[in-house]
């Protein structure tokens, strides 16, 4: 074979190995982080998660559903560093009550996700804002980012907080994602207002609950990765590997307590040991036996909110 066709067919073959990965990377970032418009929900209609071990805990999530979309609330929004209305609702307890600012997991919404929040913040004498994230509930968007751009929502809502509820605590927690977000977000500077951060079966990186996943999925991870991260950068804007919550965790600033199931088949509970063991501010880490991911509030409220008002006594972060 000549020398132009040698050079032609490596020209070829590189321009094809281009393409496919060009390719699986699209089919990554549409599998991974992409969200459709979602549908609006009727009165009677529930955004349930799914999985069996939540089966039993349906009709819990449902009467709490319906206490939200009951209760008497605010609509709030903001707009994040690239343009998207982001949108939430605020539940008073009292006007001069501490407020947590809450936020859901991938793929789900405020109210499916944190429903329950409003009740537990009311047996702490606190409000809460019920967060959509970008690309869920009635917010803006149709990429998700693991807590990447998240974070910087996050930021954005605290700000907002700040100044709305001027002069009162302010706490930020969320599940899972959410978790991970409210993580990120504690690795950056937070309104001094921002007195504690939550963070409910959150893992330690996007890389590594996404390789967990696609191990889980009978697929190579060291080989699949790589195109989802590709992916992500080339069609979503964004490096999964900016930052973490477990490298946040070092350069945390206010009290953090980390609560997890070790009933978790999703996020395995020691991810929220490693980032225990990171944290570099004040810190609790409580363990909810026999709860799945996302269910420890359901498995023990009586546990959690105990958790919650003595870490806030032991810490003292509402008396500063």
């Amino acid at each position: 074979m000549s020398v132009p066709k040698i050079i032609l067919c490596i020209a070829l073959a590189i321009g094809i190995a281009a393409a496919l990965a060009l390719i699986t990377s699209l089919v990554c970032f549409f599998k991974v982080f992409y969200s459709p418009k979602r549908k609006a929900l009727k009165k009677d209609e529930f955004d349930l998660p799914p999985g069996e071990e939540y089966v039993p805990f349906h009709s819990q999530l449902k009467m709490w559903t319906k206490e939200v979309r009951e209760a008497e609330r605010e609509e709030i929004s903001i707009k994040s560093f690239d343009g998207l209305t982001l949108r939430g609702y605020y539940y008073e307890y009292s006007p001069d009550s501490p407020v947590e600012l809450l936020f859901h997991g991938y793929k789900g919404n405020s109210e499916r996700d944190l429903a329950a929040g409003v009740r537990r913040c009311a047996a702490l004498g606190r409000s809460c804002c019920l967060i959509d994230q970008r690309a869920a509930g009635r917010s803006e968007g149709h990429v998700i980012s693991f807590g990447i751009n998240e974070k910087k929502d996050c930021l954005a809502w605290a700000d907002y907080a700040a100044k709305k509820f001027h002069g009162r605590a302010i706490i930020i927690g969320g599940v899972s994602m959410g978790a991970a977000t409210v993580m990120m977000a504690a690795g950056e500077n937070l309104p001094s207002e921002v007195k504690c951060v939550m963070a409910d079966c959150g893992y330690t990186s996007a890389k590594e609950i996404i390789k967990k996943v696609v191990r889980e999925m009978k697929l190579p991870p060291t080989l699949i990765y790589p195109f989802i991260r590709l992916g992500a950068r080339l069609w979503g804007g964004f490096d999964l590997e900016e930052d973490s919550p477990i490298e946040a965790m070092k350069r945390a600033k206010v009290p953090v307590i980390f609560i997890h199931g070790d009933a978790d088949g999703f996020v395995p509970h020691e991810m929220s040991v490693e980032n225990y063991r990171a944290c570099a501010s004040p810190k609790q880490l409580i363990t909810v036996k026999g709860a799945a991911h996302g269910l420890a509030y359901p498995v023990n409220p009586e546990q959690y909110v105990e958790a919650l008002r003595a870490f806030e006594q032991t810490v003292g972060f509402l008396d500063e």
